[in-house]
């Protein structure tokens, strides 16, 4: 068996990569970030295609945004992409294609003439429910959307009919193929993993940064699709006593107006995107992690946050449900319920006890049954098994 993946980015691609070489099934891997990126997965770079033009522009364009306005550039840059990687895959010898949406049309049009396997990666939900639900989301707070152009999503849905799985991370994201008409037999669950190496609880830190202090956590870019306004509404009108809210990560563009509201809230701390090792210290000195968003598939920072033995407070359109148990290691809450978001706060700043015994439950499933080995396990063998029904 021979697997070739397609990504535009990095995504969790890398992880699965590294899982595929493990078994010595990679047979390329056509990225658009650089060679060296992926030594660090200890992945031969001799199977590692760099088409890295993608990333320039695409770093252009977030440092010159108005650019965005007079051109669909993700289209183009999409599309840029899927047409070279199309030409880089051995269709001969490869078994299963792995491609990414959005970057994996041209690919699959190709793999037709071919004896391969076609899967889709899909990282969050179906991209008619995310835009839709997202749409309704920037009208409630009467900002001007920001969502995928009519010509990504129209790709995107040629890409689900042309490929012969789906792959999601969770059952909300599986729900919304199912809801559009999709067999259950064509979308494919298999949950995400977190580095036990790199995310683990540091008892030294811990120690060393043990104040009176009931800090909450959330990572990753604050935006509408986070769901971040509603957290930082919540913990402001909280007014806890010796607190503090972490915001660790980039605020999107579209975002920025409403996060200055809260800029002047001293126990609110705005900091700008860590590397891994560094996520893990803030993850250490932390109480809680809280994310509150609109739709994904499955956020990952949920699982760094567990296996640093934090407790987790999601929604369920954060894919968390498929990790967190409710009231056993976390709480999953409605969206937009702030309401309920503070009364969970509140139980947890009140109950030491609690927020123990919750940490170390995050901490145990995630060394127990989340690792990116265990996502490894699953995925391969989804990939065998894939291979024989093909044959059959």
């Amino acid at each position: 068996m021979k697997i070739s993946i397609i990504v535009g980015g990095r995504f969790h691609a890398f992880n699965l990569a590294q899982q595929i070489e493990k078994k010595k099934l990679l047979h390329r891997l056509i990225t658009s970030y650089p060679k060296y990126f992926v030594k660090n997965y200890k992945i031969d770079v001799s199977r590692v295609k760099s088409i890295f033009l993608k990333e320039i522009v695409t770093k252009f364009l977030n440092y010159v945004p108005i650019l965005k306005k007079f051109f669909d550039w993700d289209s183009f840059i999409c599309n840029y992409f899927d047409y070279r990687a199309s030409k880089c895959i051995d269709y001969v010898n490869t078994d299963i294609i792995v491609g990414w949406s959005s970057f994996s049309k041209e690919t699959f049009e190709k793999a037709k003439n071919f004896n391969c396997v076609k899967i889709l990666e899909r990282g969050s939900t179906h991209i008619v429910f995310q835009n839709d639900i997202l749409l309704e989301e920037y009208k409630r707070l009467k900002i001007l959307p920001q969502l995928p152009s009519k010509k990504i999503i129209d790709k995107e849905l040629k890409e689900y009919k042309m490929c012969d799985f789906i792959c999601v991370p969770s059952e909300f994201a599986r729900k919304t193929f199912l809801d559009k008409g999709f067999s259950k037999n064509k979308i494919i669950k298999i949950p995400y993993g977190v580095n036990l190496k790199e995310f683990y609880r540091d008892v030294e830190i811990r120690k060393k940064n043990q104040p009176n202090c009931f800090r909450i956590i959330s990572t990753g870019t604050a935006s509408v699709r986070k769901g971040t306004l509603y957290l930082l509404k919540a913990f402001e009108e909280l007014d806890l006593q010796n607190a503090e809210l972490l915001i660790i990560g980039p605020v999107e563009n579209d975002f920025q107006d409403i996060v200055s509201k809260y800029k002047n809230n001293k126990k609110i701390k705005f900091i700008k995107k860590q590397a891994q090792n560094n996520l893990n210290y803030f993850y250490n000195i932390s109480d809680i992690f809280i994310t509150c968003s609109i739709e994904e598939g499955l956020a990952m920072v949920q699982v760094q946050a567990m296996a640093c033995g934090l407790p987790v407070i999601c929604t369920p359109n954060s894919g968390g449900g498929e990790i967190v148990d409710h009231g056993i290691n976390g709480f999953i809450l409605p969206i937009r319920n702030t309401k309920i978001l503070k009364e969970k706060i509140m139980e947890l700043y009140h109950n030491p006890n609690q927020l123990n015994l919750l940490g170390n439950n995050a901490y145990d499933k995630a060394k127990e049954s989340l690792s990116w080995d265990n996502y490894g396990k699953k995925i391969i063998e989804f990939y065998k098994n894939s291979i024989k029904n093909k044959s059959k």
